[in-house]
């Protein structure tokens, strides 16, 4: 049985029918609609839908979809909530700015002050919240991740919910599923641009992934000689921030993968695949 991945809407029914005894497996939906489109299928309605999955997993045979743990559901569930409450609470730290910087009204402006301040102590609790303590394999997981030098709490956390919900082969199907591979187009008109990153997948943990490449080519000594690198080869900028992103990818999928703490002194085979 096949279905396609509807962010959080597609997970009750996949994981009764798995529960159920039902061979499951989820499509990405960027995926299978391009595979309708391969088809000639431009019309898109549930009758449709459902004849092209049917090929889809007639033609593609995808794996089965194992439901992940519930500690990991937990905290999944945990870090969501947490994400968007905080971009909540920076919307309204934004309004309170702008209120300070006009003539506003003080019951507005002690309005906003009181409902950023809640969204705030609702973050900081949901944090509390999120612990890995209480599970000695999302303890040492966790650990394994942030022994990575510019891996921090919150990318640590969300990586390892990533890497222990999905059964990736290979860290490169890791990188592809987060969106951070490059992607060329040699054909037609499109040879006049470059590479781009193909930026499917969770935008979310793509912007971690951003922010923890920028902090790593400061801090951390290989990513810095990786981004100096590819600069001197003439490289863009962005270009070598995207590699740094894959290169964490790949360095988090490394240490989960061989349960071996990264190595900043000397590379080990398992980390630079």
């Amino acid at each position: 049985m096949v279905m396609e991945a509807t962010g959080v809407y597609h997970e009750r029914l996949a994981t009764a029918l798995h529960d159920a005894g039902f061979y499951v497996s989820l499509a990405n939906p960027h995926r299978s609609r391009e595979f309708a489109l391969g088809m000639g299928i431009m019309t898109k309605t549930d009758k449709v839908d459902a004849y092209m999955l049917a090929c889809y997993a007639l033609l593609k045979k995808p794996h089965r979809w194992e439901p992940p743990a519930a500690d990991i559901r937990h905290l999944s569930a945990l870090l969501r909530r947490r994400d968007v409450i905080l971009a909540d609470a920076v919307r309204e730290e934004n309004r309170l700015e702008k209120y300070q910087s006009t003539e506003t009204p003080a019951d507005v402006v002690s309005s906003c002050i009181r409902v950023a301040q809640l969204l705030r102590e609702e973050v900081r609790s949901i944090e509390r919240q999120a612990h890995i303590q209480a599970s000695q394999d999302l303890k040492r997981d966790y650990a394994l991740l942030t022994s990575i030098k510019s891996v921090g709490p919150q990318l640590g956390m969300h990586m390892l919910v990533v890497l222990r919900s999905h059964h990736f082969e290979s860290a490169d199907q890791a990188a592809a599923f987060l969106g951070v591979v490059p992607v060329k187009k040699r054909s037609g008109t499109s040879v006049r641009g470059g590479p781009r990153m193909s930026k499917i997948g969770p935008p979310q943990l793509r912007a971690k992934l951003y922010m923890s490449a920028l902090c790593g080519k400061i801090h951390n000594k290989r990513m810095r000689n990786i981004y100096e690198a590819m600069c001197l080869r003439g490289k863009p900028k962005m270009v070598a921030i995207g590699a740094l992103m894959r290169k964490l990818v790949h360095w988090c999928y490394g240490v989960l993968k061989t349960g071996t703490a990264f190595c900043d002194g000397g590379p080990r085979a398992a980390l630079n695949t």
